[in-house]
């Protein structure tokens, strides 16, 4: 898989991180392409699980009373493939590495990782 960030154009943490990391490779905004089933689930696989990069932040996790039901890995999955506001964001993939979310830690490995 070749180095790719998912990112929200409208988002400014995502830009600040772009420009924190130095971010040389692809980008998608998200809202325009969709993240597909295929990087969806390596994203996946890579992070624990679909819930570790469902975004519980988003505005239609409780307009839709998603944070009243109990989800499955499938529905989290589901959901995400359905409407890009649920994913986690910023998503890099580098040499088949994936970086979710916008935590210190993330970023700061996600740093290290482009500079060596």
């Amino acid at each position: 898989m070749k180095d790719i960030g998912y990112i929200l154009n409208s988002c400014n943490t995502c830009q600040r991180i772009v420009k924190e990391v130095n971010w040389q490779g692809d980008l998608v905004n998200i809202k325009e392409q969709n993240i597909d089933a295929k990087t969806l689930d390596f994203i996946a696989k890579q992070s624990g699980g679909y819930e570790q990069v469902f975004s519980r932040r988003a505005m239609k996790y409780r307009s839709q009373g998603l944070n009243e039901m109990t989800l499955t890995e499938k529905d989290y999955r589901k959901y995400i493939l359905e409407e890009y506001t649920f994913l986690k964001r910023p998503v890099f993939i580098v040499d088949n590495v994936a970086y979710v979310g916008n935590t210190k830690a993330v970023v700061a490995s996600l740093k290290e990782k482009l500079e060596s």
